[in-house]
């Protein structure tokens, strides 16, 4: 005889599966922490900071 299934319960953990599944992708596409964000941002200043300070400026402008 085959397995009796409830149909609901199977929807939702369908449902629950492609859930989980999209919240991984998202975690490997998005999933930096806290502090390695803050550091990234950091990084970034320091660079942007260090190439304004290269800048020989505009003909015209005075510094």
């Amino acid at each position: 005889m085959a397995e009796i299934i409830n149909l609901r319960r199977a929807r939702k953990a369908k449902a629950r599966a492609a859930a989980q599944a999209e919240a991984d992708a998202n975690r490997r596409q998005f999933g930096r922490g806290k502090a390695e964000r803050e550091r990234m941002e950091a990084e970034a200043a320091i660079a942007a900071r260090r190439l304004d300070g290269h800048r020989l400026g505009e003909p015209g402008e005075e510094t």
